[in-house]
């Protein structure tokens, strides 16, 4: 395995280069929205709808303790707020305010541009066709 640069990467090394590429986005886009990559992150993934704390820790990648520090800060901004798990009142669920729900919205909509953006150069079906082997990896996760 080479570890120079070139038009030619391996694919573990792509990968990784994009993920680099998408951290940067999240990271340049955050910044413009006064949060950090890890809040946008919460934010976003909380469009669809609450999420509950174990869900959120397993999607965000982080112990249940530095979640929770992460959920107290933007719930603070009050960008989210806690809610009880109708099926199960020990549990709490994290959905967005409606102030947070534009701020996700935005984010999403900026960070999802920028990258769509990056499609545009490639030749003519080759954005549809590397959407669809990303989407069969994220799949098999």
């Amino acid at each position: 395995m080479t570890s120079t640069i070139g038009t030619d990467l391996e694919f573990a090394s792509a990968l990784v280069r994009m993920s680099h590429l998408v951290q940067r986005v999240f990271a340049d886009v955050s910044r413009e929205h006064d949060t950090t990559p890890q809040q946008a992150q919460l934010l976003c993934l909380l469009i669809g709808g609450p999420v509950g704390m174990t869900e959120l820790s397993r999607l965000v990648n982080l112990e249940k303790s530095s979640l929770t520090g992460l959920v107290d800060r933007v719930e603070r901004r009050g960008l989210v707020a806690r809610v009880r798990d109708s099926s199960d009142r020990r549990t709490c669920r994290v959905a967005l305010t409606p102030q947070g729900e534009r701020l996700a919205v935005d984010l999403h909509d900026e960070i999802s541009g920028r990258l769509d953006t990056l499609a545009e150069a490639l030749p003519d079906g080759d954005g549809e066709r590397l959407a669809a082997i990303i989407t069969r990896l994220l799949a098999q996760e």
